[in-house]
C-alpha cells in the first residue's frame, strides 16, 4: 500500500455562526464546534484511507478563544500520523476578524482518532503517512507519544513498553538502561 502525504487529507470547511448555533452569551456552543470538527476530520481521515471511518476518540480539544456570533470559521484537518487501521487528525479552527481586512486567527485545536473498517465494521489496514512540513513531521513524532500514552491510560500497554514515552522523560539513553 503506498503511503500518503497528510495534504493528501486536507480538509478545509467553512461555516458561519448564526444565532442558533450560539449559547446566552452569543458565543458558539461547544458542542457545534465539536460537531463540526468531528464532520471535518471524518472527511480528512476518508480522504487517507478512501474507506469507511468512524470516530475512535477525541483526544484533546482546546477552547482557547470564544467564537463570537457572525464569525466565520474555518476548520482545516489533516491525518498526523497513521498505524495499522487507526489514523490520528488534527484539526485547526481559525476564526476571521470583522473588519474589512479578513484576518484569520486560530481560536482552537483539536485531536481525533478514526479507525477504518469494512462493510462489517472490522478494521482494515491503510496506507502510512510521510510527513513533509515541519509542522506535519512534528505531530507525526508527537502521534506515537499521544497513542502510548492513551495506550497506557487504558490499561493496554504496560508503562515499561512505551519506548517514546520514555525518550520523551529519560532521553535516548532510556533504552540502554533497560537493557
Amino acid at each position: 500500500m503506498k503511503a500518503k502525504t497528510p495534504s493528501d487529507s486536507l480538509t478545509i470547511m467553512t461555516e458561519i455562526v448564526l444565532p442558533n448555533d450560539t449559547n446566552n452569551l452569543k458565543n458558539l456552543f461547544g458542542g457545534q464546534l465539536l460537531s463540526w470538527m468531528d464532520r471535518c476530520a471524518a472527511i480528512a481521515a476518508h480522504r487517507h484511507c478512501r474507506r469507511i471511518v468512524v470516530t475512535a476518540s477525541v483526544n484533546n480539544v482546546s477552547f482557547n478563544q470564544a467564537i463570537p456570533q457572525g464569525a466565520i470559521v474555518t476548520l482545516e484537518a489533516k491525518v498526523s500520523r497513521a498505524f495499522s487501521s487507526s489514523m490520528e487528525v488534527f484539526v485547526d479552527v481559525f476564526i476571521e476578524d470583522q473588519t474589512i481586512a479578513g484576518k484569520k486567527s486560530k481560536a482552537n485545536e483539536a485531536i481525533y482518532t478514526f479507525v477504518a473498517v469494512d462493510q462489517l465494521g472490522n478494521p482494515i489496514n491503510i496506507p502510512q503517512i510521510e510527513p513533509e512540513t515541519k509542522i506535519e513531521k512534528d505531530r507525526y513524532e508527537g502521534a506515537m507519544r499521544r497513542r502510548q500514552l492513551a495506550l497506557i491510560l487504558s490499561g493496554k500497554m504496560d508503562p515499561s513498553e512505551a519506548t517514546e514515552l520514555k525518550k520523551l522523560f529519560l532521553g535516548d539513553d532510556s533504552e540502554k538502561q533497560d537493557a
